[in-house]
């Protein structure tokens, strides 16, 4: 197992740019050991959780709300409403708005979403992004294009895509992404690397991604972390998380103070 040198903790600066921890995790449908996966999850002390792979049918708002719950975040957007994909958030976060898509269904394959949202962080504002891309190639392509698209439509500055990739670095869609944004586990290595299958991980088809203005702090699976175990990880689901601390700059004229608290939380959805 890895050594895992610190990882940032959150924090609000002075200016007003925020440390935020960022977790990615594909979850299978809440199939598995819902109990490690909470474990692992709240581990990681995240800011905003992007997952893959929420429920997506019967009672699907319950089971995301029970895992939110259980980690100390909130649901913020997406499950069935994104075919999938979702975010959770600490009560760090203030939110502007959210926004789930679904993106053209391609014939034989499952439907694919995004899950979006624009939220605060002290003087920081950063937009988000929860994809799960395609199984096949030219799918996967055109969908990873929709996502860049959709991250430079968002009218922020500074902007965070996390997800299942379905594809490992050296592949075409992988590549358009990393050239377009940056590869977080590339700038700023940290943990492990590889993230599929959690039984045995050989390759690394998840990632987090950020604009070129947000600072990488580290970024990998947090195998090692204090209260992530090896026995949890493989329990939790069939891919292993991607943990990032990212620090985003101050955005001019927001006042640099802490986000506002669960019930001072300006919420719309678009």
């Amino acid at each position: 197992m890895p050594t895992t040198s610190p990882l940032a903790n959150s924090r609000t600066e002075p200016d007003g740019s925020a440390v935020i921890r960022v977790l990615s995790y594909n979850v299978r449908s809440l199939r598995d050991d819902t109990d490690a996966l909470a474990r692992v999850v709240t581990a990681c002390a995240p800011d905003l959780v992007l997952l893959q792979e929420a429920p997506i049918f019967f009672r699907w708002r319950k089971k995301l709300a029970r895992l939110a719950a259980a980690t100390g975040q909130v649901i913020l957007t997406g499950g069935g409403t994104a075919a999938g994909p979702a975010i959770l958030c600490s009560l760090r976060a203030t939110v502007e708005r959210t926004e789930d898509v679904l993106l053209p269904l391609t014939p034989g394959e499952f439907r694919r979403g995004l899950a979006t949202a624009v939220v605060r962080f002290g003087g920081a504002r950063v937009g988000v992004v929860s994809c799960h891309l395609g199984l096949t190639a030219a799918e996967r392509h055109e969908q990873g294009g929709m996502l860049l698209d959709r991250l430079a439509g968002m009218g922020v500055e500074h902007a965070i895509a996390g997800g299942d990739v379905n594809e490992r670095p050296d592949g075409r869609t992988f590549g358009r992404l990393a050239a377009a944004l940056q590869d977080c586990r590339t700038v700023a290595p940290w943990g492990s690397e590889h993230t599929f299958p959690a039984s045995g991980p050989d390759r690394r088809i998840d990632g987090i991604f950020a604009t070129k203005g947000v600072e990488a702090l580290g970024c990998g699976v947090p195998r090692g972390l204090p209260g992530v175990t090896e026995t949890d990880l493989r329990a939790a689901t069939d891919h292993l998380p991607v943990l990032a601390a990212l620090r985003v700059p101050a955005a001019p004229g927001l006042p640099a103070t802490p986000g506002a608290p669960a019930d001072g939380r300006r919420r719309t959805r678009s």
